[in-house]
């Protein structure tokens, strides 16, 4: 859209006089209007004032503004040849003065009649700058103060036409105008811009054109562009008119033939070429719409077709129909077991930490004992020594515990005559009797089981039934097999039942002799039957499903038994540790049933905190002291009681270690039984002994621990080399009692060599001492 130029008034200046455009120079279009407003007073300003009472024009004027003196003065410069040159008054203030006289003769004439002619208004002027300049007196001043302190008062400016001066009641009466008092014009903000007359208004519109005279003739140019354009936009809508009129008229009308026209040489060649052109185009298309048609045609007998065969065959809609919903089941049963998890590992940890605490507690209690005893025995062995008849001191707790230990003592000796079990050895009991900690125990154990009935209690069987689970994936196995085997089902189950194996598993303790056993629990037979199903199914002789149990043993069964040999197992409780090879034993037969990388590291996992346990064991609960020989020679005293029963708790533990022959590797079991608790502890304690009938029976109690396994070889001959301190000490022992009366132990420990195959070592010694009656025990071996 065209640009609009900016209206001006170039049009009414070239109509306005020329007094205008002479009487603009001297009209100040930005001056304040009190300058203008003095004008009619000055007037009639006497000219009979002295210099005195003008001598206060300067100091208003400078007050007033700079910008009307300095624009004065250009003006006095031209009329300077007219004045008095006999006058005293200086120039720039006569030149102020006939500019207010100026501009109150142009204000009185702009009211009486704007329209003057340019002739008039030259004279005037000629005549004011030619006049005499009349200064005002003092009086004067002061009244036209008064008048434009009245015009402030009542309006934003001074009229024209006001004939006699206002009094206002209580304004301040000045005689003289103050010199500190600060111009009005400084005084007054300028909010909005103050009303003009017409002549200001045309004369500051004419200096604005005169500044941008050099646009001017760009912008007559727009103007005429724009008149054009609306011109045309005149002419377009007269002619759209026109034509919506004659429309149906001219549609009607027949074009005439121009004869004046020319058309390029017709011939039958050209029109036999067109049309074969056209020809050949409508065939093309006439082709590729018949393939179209061909195509379509063929689609709908194919839609028709499928659409036949999936209404006469439902198995599709079955398959879907069943796919859909095992995935729905699936889906049910990961949230289910998801949100009932947080719960089962809450009671598992809660009745893990309770067997933890329990089992804490009576290795304490033994450790406590042990040291708070032998403490005792020290202290009686120093007051033998020193042969004093003073009473022994001993602190409360030692002799609460001293009294505690005796009376437990006293109950199983009680317990074993009543079981008619008189070959029992102190220091072989148990030491899992029932007392108020055990009472508790079983207490807090209770509370726990509560709990665990209470997790699927508000679940369908075929969400926390592992029978029932299986079923479903077992009703895939048979119905699709190949997506059942595709989609590796036999690696998830193991996953999905490991929670519900492991609530069964809360009550669970393998330690103990009346534990249910793993094959007896329901998860187990059920696992067991999935598989036996699945190799009934001769297609998959080697079906993956077979390594379901396997893994499921490896994790979660080992994990949930190793906890228990870590924190919870006592290497010197027999009744434990036969229990715990029972289930170990179990777990690694069916192991075997499967070798692989999972399945041996599970083992693994399962045998080396078995080791550990039995070393701590040893470094921590075996302890057998060395008193001196005539400490000992009693065999009711205190020290030989303490330390046979030392003895036996140690033998039990070699026992116990034994017992692991079947599962342990040999030379693990040499080197934990044989080097660190035979040579170490229990040789030392003999060597230490008195030799005798009882040396001989804890020999033999050595040798019956030993496994049969380890001697079988019958072409063996030497023992092994761990067992070398002790065919010494059996040799020494021999030799001891060959010269005594005591000849019958002699035989004792032959036998025990033979049973060892310490066969060389026998034969030596028979041949040394001469007891040929010995020899036929060498040759039934």
């Amino acid at each position: 859209m065209a640009h609009r130029p900016k209206r001006t008034f170039r049009q009414r200046r070239a109509d306005s006089s020329d007094s205008d455009s002479t009487q603009e120079p001297f009209a100040e279009p930005g001056a304040p209007r009190e300058h203008a407003d003095l004008g009619p007073a000055e007037e009639g300003l006497p000219s009979g004032g002295g210099r005195a009472e003008a001598a206060e024009l300067p100091r208003r004027a400078w007050g007033r503004g700079r910008g009307r003196v300095w624009a004065s003065s250009r003006h006095a410069a031209r009329a300077a040849p007219r004045l008095d040159r006999g006058s005293d008054v200086p120039e720039s203030r006569a030149v102020d003065l006939s500019t207010d006289e100026e501009d109150g003769t142009h204000r009185s004439s702009e009211s009486k009649d704007d329209q003057s002619s340019s002739s008039s208004s030259s004279s005037s002027l000629e005549e004011e700058f030619t006049s005499l300049v009349n200064i005002p007196d003092a009086a004067f001043i002061q009244a036209a103060y008064r008048k434009r302190e009245l015009a402030r008062a009542q309006e934003d400016y001074i009229s024209l036409d006001v004939k006699h001066a206002f009094t206002i009641p209580g304004m301040r009466k000045n005689t003289e105008y103050p010199e500190s008092e600060p111009d009005d014009h400084e005084n007054i903000i300028p909010f909005t811009p103050k009303l003009q007359t017409l002549r200001q208004k045309m004369a500051e519109e004419t200096a604005r054109n005169e500044e941008t005279s050099e646009d001017s003739e760009e912008d007559k140019k727009y103007q005429d562009i724009w008149e054009q354009q609306q011109m045309r936009k005149a002419v377009k809508i007269t002619k759209g008119r026109d034509i919506d009129l004659s429309h149906s008229s001219e549609s009607q009308t027949v074009k005439k033939f121009d004869a004046s026209i020319s058309f390029p040489p017709v011939n039958l060649e050209i029109i036999k070429k067109q049309l074969n052109t056209r020809l050949t185009l409508l065939q093309d298309t006439h082709r590729s719409h018949l393939r179209e048609y061909e195509k379509y045609i063929q689609d709908v007998k194919s839609s028709k077709s499928t659409i036949q065969n999936l209404e006469n065959s439902s198995n599709q809609v079955l398959n879907f129909k069943f796919y859909k919903s095992m995935k729905v089941y699936v889906d049910n049963l990961i949230d289910c077991l998801n949100k009932k998890i947080i719960n089962i590992q809450e009671i598992e940890s809660a009745m893990h930490a309770l067997l933890v605490k329990q089992a804490m507690i009576f290795m304490k209690r033994r450790q406590d004992e042990l040291k708070h005893e032998s403490a005792y025995l020290q202290q009686l062995s120093r007051k033998a020594e020193m042969s004093t008849n003073r009473s022994l001191a001993i602190d409360e707790k030692t002799q609460w515990i001293l009294e505690e230990i005796e009376s437990r003592r006293a109950r199983r000796r009680q317990a074993r005559v009543l079981s008619g079990n008189c070959t029992h050895q102190e220091g072989t009991s148990s030491d899992d009797e029932l007392s108020s900690d055990m009472i508790d125990f079983q207490k807090s154990q209770g509370d726990i089981l509560q709990d665990h009935k209470k997790i699927f209690e508000d679940v369908h069987d075929d969400f926390c039934n592992i029978q029932n689970i299986l079923l479903k994936f077992q009703q895939w196995r048979e119905k699709f097999p190949d997506s059942y085997y595709e989609a590796f089902i036999s690696l998830c189950i193991p996953k999905l039942l490991n929670p519900l194996i492991r609530f069964q598993l809360i009550d669970w303790n393998p330690l103990k002799f009346d534990s249910i056993g793993l094959k007896q629990m329901p998860w187990f037979t059920s696992i067991e039957e999935f598989i036996d199903s699945s190799m009934e199914d001769s297609k998959k002789e080697d079906s993956s499903d077979k390594k379901i149990l396997s893994t499921v043993i490896s994790k979660t069964i080992i994990p949930r038994l190793t906890d228990f040999v870590e924190f919870i197992w006592d290497p010197l409780s027999t009744s434990q540790t036969t229990n715990l090879i029972t289930q170990s034993r179990m777990i690694l037969e069916e192991h075997s049933t499967c070798e692989n990388e999972v399945i041996s590291k599970g083992k693994q996992d399962l045998l080396k905190p078995i080791v550990s346990r039995m070393k701590k064991a040893i470094d921590d609960d075996v302890f057998i002291p060395l008193y001196p020989e005539s400490a000992v020679e009693n065999r009711m005293s205190p020290h030989s009681k303490f330390q046979e029963r030392q003895f036996w708790s140690g033998l039990k533990l070699f026992r116990n270690i034994l017992l692991w022959n079947e599962l342990l590797p040999e030379d693990t079991l040499q080197e934990l039984g044989l080097g660190k608790l035979l040579n170490r502890y229990l040789i030392t304690a003999l060597l230490n002994a008195i030799p005798g009938p009882d040396v001989v029976k804890k020999c033999n109690q050595i040798a019956a621990c030993l496994p049969e396994k380890w001697f079988q070889n019958s072409a063996m001959r030497t023992s092994f080399p761990q067992l070398e301190y002790f065919i010494q000490f059996l040799l020494q022992s021999a030799r001891k009692l060959s010269t005594s009366e005591i000849r019958d132990e002699v035989k004792e420990i032959i036998l025990i060599l033979v049973k060892i195959k310490a066969l060389n070592q026998a034969e030596s010694f028979i041949e040394e001492y001469h007891l040929d009656h010995l020899k036929s025990v060498i040759k039934e071996v």
